[in-house]
């Protein structure tokens, strides 16, 4: 059973910073691709960042030049950097793995941490 535990959020001003952490048990974290994703009110939960076992990295187009994942494997841990935050950020964060990036890319899962809400605020 995989265990996924996400942190780091908050409530930040426009153009601020925050670094989300999601730390893994459970799984073969170092051969895993990771994602992490995001729901907003009202919206379907949408991929943020993806990163893959060889450290491929994959961003939607929402995050991309303010959004950087990366892992660590000693920590069983993924990252997800963000800088510049817009209003449009607002959203509960979540993270999830499996051994194949498409499964990232497609983020169909059947299970979800609780998340961490970010709120950036104009």
């Amino acid at each position: 059973q995989v265990q996924l535990v996400e942190s780091g959020g908050g409530l930040v001003q426009a153009g601020e910073s925050l670094r989300l952490s999601c730390a893994v048990s459970g799984s073969i974290f170092s051969i895993n691709a990771m994602g992490w994703y995001r729901q907003a009110p009202g919206k379907q939960r949408e991929l943020v960042a993806g990163i893959s076992s060889d450290g491929s990295t994959y961003y939607a187009d929402a995050g991309k030049g303010r959004f950087t994942i990366s892992k660590d494997n000693a920590k069983n841990t993924v990252y997800l950097q963000m800088n510049t935050l817009k209003p449009e950020d607002t959203a509960v964060y979540y993270c999830n793995t499996d051994r194949r990036m498409v499964a990232i890319l497609r983020g169909n899962f059947g299970s979800w941490g609780q998340g961490t809400q970010v709120t950036v605020s104009s």
